[in-house]
Parts: C-alpha cells; sequence; structure tokens
C-alpha cells in the first residue's frame, strides 16, 4: 500500500509547518484557490494569519502579526501588542515596539508607563541588553537623553 507520505524511496517525506498550514487553509477559500493555480506562494502576513488562526495564543505569532502591521497598518499593530501585554507579559520584546508605537501615536504618558513595566520585566528576567534599550527608549520619551556639546 503507498501512499502520499511516503516517498519512492522508501522513506517519509516530511513537509515543513508552513506548508502543512497554508494547504489546509480554509479562512479564506478563494485567495487559496487563486494562489495555487497562479503557484504564488502565500505572503509573510497570509503565512502569519494562517499560524495565528490554528494557535492564536502562540506569542511569537502574535509578535511577528504587530511588527507585520506596524508600517502600514498601526492601529491593527496596537491591537496585537495589546494582547501580548495583556496575555503575555512576560514577552520582553514587546514593551519596546509598543511604546515606540505608542509615540508615535502622541501617547507619551502610556509609552513611559509601557517602558517603565517593560523595564521590570526585563530585569526581572535577566535580560540585560533589552533593559538597557528600554531605559534609553523611557529617557528619550522624558526627554531626558541629551548629547553634550
Amino acid at each position: 500500500m503507498h501512499n502520499n507520505l511516503w516517498g519512492q524511496n522508501g522513506f517519509r517525506q516530511r513537509k515543513t509547518v508552513g506548508e502543512m498550514r497554508w494547504k489546509n487553509r480554509n479562512f479564506a477559500p478563494k485567495v487559496n484557490k487563486t494562489l495555487a493555480h497562479m503557484n504564488t506562494p502565500p505572503t509573510r502576513l497570509q503565512q502569519l494569519l494562517a499560524f495565528y488562526e490554528d494557535d492564536p495564543t502562540d506569542a511569537f505569532t502574535i509578535y511577528a502579526l504587530a511588527t507585520e502591521y506596524r508600517a502600514n497598518e498601526p492601529e491593527r499593530a496596537w491591537e496585537f501588542y495589546q494582547k501580548l501585554l495583556a496575555e503575555h507579559p512576560d514577552y520582553v520584546g514587546t514593551y519596546y515596539h509598543a511604546g515606540k508605537l505608542l509615540e508615535q501615536f502622541n501617547k507619551k504618558d502610556e509609552a513611559e508607563k509601557v517602558y517603565r513595566t517593560g523595564l521590570k520585566v526585563a530585569r526581572q528576567a535577566g535580560q540585560q541588553h533589552a533593559a538597557s534599550e528600554l531605559l534609553q527608549a523611557l529617557n528619550h520619551c522624558l526627554g531626558l537623553d541629551y548629547e553634550d556639546d
């Protein structure tokens, strides 16, 4: 008996996670059929959305979506940063970018709170480099970053 999991050499063939997830997508069948017909690989955003649909609690996927949306759809990015801050408060990388986005929205008071919280979380996690970057961002947000002339 031969099935499509076994190659001609008798070894089991493996597909990448992305191939398995993309093949099983049903959230946008018209797009999937069009892409399959055109033999066009899915975009990074489409892949991330597929991963998110499979596991909406995965911190890395949520962070990646926030990063992907940040440049062109900052409000959408903020939704994902808020989710990370609420559901994954130990995900240190969130704080710097969430704070920067809040500064972009001219919400410096909220950005300051995010930086301060992130600074505590980074220090508790022993991530000194992240703590240093958060401290610099906090100082910049407060107008305390100055250079000697």
